[in-house]
């Protein structure tokens, strides 16, 4: 295995006296690899991405991304090291200012890496057609825009730095099935162009199957199983996977009693 690009190893972290929203996590993406994190809500999915992404610290245990730690990046130098760590949240409308036309938030965020002004324009339209959008919609605002190219629109947002690591999180529960499937083909292409790798997170086992190498699934702030996305697509050993599963394919969900193999911890909030 090469050196982890992203390393949370023995992760814990809680939310005042709640339960552990994470408890012993260790999780690691390589350059170019795409690692997928399913669970349901509440599993403490999102509470991994503000941890990668420097946006929280951990109770206890080590986060790395490319030998850092992103929750005491500071100055310059944190700066250069944020640029190669980027973002696709869920619902990108509500990450744009509807005041101002989404191309703004694009060169927003090559201002802030350096990129002079008057490359910006240029920089902005090659951006969008990267990610299969007419240059022109640059100079519309987010409600004039589908989900679908709202979409598009966050993941030119978090190739403006030229990342190693993308961070999506649930980044296409929001669409409906056909501008899923083209937004799981721009990731994958994306991905095959430049090397990108990604720690993609979602419910729907489905939906990661698509895009990554191997998976971790998370129940209850804990993995409970972890492997390639071939193997526990074919032959899930734990039962919530395999109660995930079903979900997807027509049975009972995760939402129906699972055995325990092991006594877990409390829900999380």
């Amino acid at each position: 295995m090469s050196t982890p690009l992203l390393l949370l190893e023995h992760v814990t972290k809680r939310y005042g006296q709640a339960p552990p929203a994470l408890q012993d996590v260790t999780l690691h993406v390589a350059p170019g690899e795409t690692v997928g994190l399913v669970g349901e809500s509440g599993s403490g999915k999102s509470t991994v991405a503000r941890l990668a992404l420097g946006l929280l610290g951990p109770e206890s245990g080590t986060v790395r991304f490319a030998g850092h730690d992103p929750y005491r990046l500071r100055g310059r130098a944190g700066k250069a090291v944020r640029a190669r760590l980027q973002f696709v949240p869920q619902h990108p409308r509500g990450s744009l200012n509807p005041a101002l036309p989404a191309g703004d938030a694009v060169a927003f965020a090559l201002r802030v890496h350096g990129t002079p002004r008057r490359e910006r324009a240029e920089a902005v339209a090659d951006l969008f057609r990267q990610v299969g959008l007419d240059p022109a919609l640059a100079r519309r605002h987010p409600r004039e825009l589908s989900g679908g190219q709202l979409q598009r629109v966050a993941v030119a947002r978090a190739l403006a730095t030229g990342p190693d690591l993308v961070v999506c999180d649930e980044p296409t529960s929001s669409l409906d099935r056909s501008s899923q499937h083209r937004v799981l083909e721009l990731l994958a292409q994306l991905r095959q162009d430049t090397g990108l790798g990604y720690l993609f997170i979602s419910h729907d086992l489905a939906v990661v199957r698509q895009l990554a190498d191997r998976v971790l699934v998370l129940r209850r702030g804990r993995v409970v199983e972890e492997g390639p996305v071939a193997r526990l697509w074919d032959d899930p050993r734990h039962p919530y996977t395999r109660a995930l599963l079903a979900a997807v394919r027509g049975g009972p969900g995760p939402h129906e009693p699972v055995p325990e193999t092991s006594p877990e911890p409390s829900p999380l909030h």
